[in-house]
């Protein structure tokens, strides 16, 4: 099953208005059935490219995942990776910063989380928070203890894009390949799934009236959504648009990203010198004896 990823994809320097990127598509799957084959089956492919990711150790890898309330990250993150080995992957998430966080530059925390060479690292949430929440919030930027003259909102947007393209790129030139999927839901979407963490018990506690408070300003993080991912979409970290109304279809549509992505990474075992393959044939035959 080949998936047209492409069309999902963020062109550089594209000027985003997300209400003409499909919330749902066509479905990929057939039936609960062949979707779940067809979920493990791309998970199959991924096994050996995380082994080799892990055993070449020369990349790293770190998908970011972003969107509004109850679009299915954590679904799609546990789904997804559910056939990996967890000692090459970290998930990190990130809520509301800690006083010491805040006493640093606002990419400091997710900089301390970044997967080491041969690792798969996945942020639910990340350093985007800094221009979605606390654009559509400004007054947070006073708790951020910032010098005055940085506080000027026409720029300081602006700054913190380039700050972020600027450390990707830094990433990208030192061996970390970036992904980065918005989880494109629609606001009746929501309303829906809202509705049923609300109605069954076992889901209750996914649910606050904080959510509620940010679905009024839906029109607000749209728009922050839109000029993030204007700015900071590039050929070496790019973003791609999910449609997430069909959580079946946005898992299927992610992995093969993913399957995609690593296939193209210049990845391959370590070569074995002619001194290690005497050696190891000398401790062959003493294990044969």
């Amino acid at each position: 099953m080949k998936i047209p990823t492409k069309k999902f994809l963020v062109p550089r320097r594209a000027k985003v208005e997300l209400k003409k990127w499909p919330t749902r598509i066509e479905d990929i799957y057939r039936s609960k059935g062949q979707y779940s084959k067809a979920l493990k089956a791309q998970v199959k492919e991924l096994v050996p490219l995380q082994r080799l990711l892990y055993a070449s150790n020369r990349h790293a890898l770190l998908l970011i995942f972003q969107a509004m309330d109850a679009a299915g990250k954590d679904g799609a993150i546990r789904h997804v990776f559910s056939g990996l080995d967890p000692q090459g992957c970290q998930v990190f998430s990130f809520k509301q910063p800690s006083a010491e966080e805040l006493d640093h530059d606002f990419l400091w925390r997710t900089y301390r989380c970044l997967p080491e060479r041969g690792r798969i690292g996945i942020f639910n949430r990340s350093h985007y928070e800094e221009v979605l929440v606390v654009r559509v919030h400004p007054e947070l930027l006073l708790g951020q203890h910032l010098p005055e003259a940085l506080l000027d909102e026409k720029a300081i947007w602006k700054d913190r894009y380039r700050s972020i393209r600027d450390m990707e790129a830094h990433l990208h030139r030192n061996g970390t390949k970036i992904v980065k999927f918005f989880l494109h839901q629609s606001r009746d979407e929501q309303r829906k799934r809202f509705l049923k963490r609300i109605k069954d018990p076992q889901k209750n506690w996914k649910f606050s009236a904080a959510d509620m408070e940010k679905r009024k300003l839906w029109d607000d993080y749209r728009r922050a959504y839109e000029e993030c991912l204007s700015h900071t979409s590039t050929k070496e970290s790019p973003w791609y648009v999910i449609p997430a109304d069909d959580k079946k279809n946005a898992r299927l549509i992610i992995s093969d990203i993913l399957l995609e992505t690593l296939s193209e990474m210049k990845m391959a075992y370590p070569r074995t010198t002619e001194k290690r393959r005497q050696e190891m044939n000398l401790i062959r035959k003493s294990l044969e004896k």
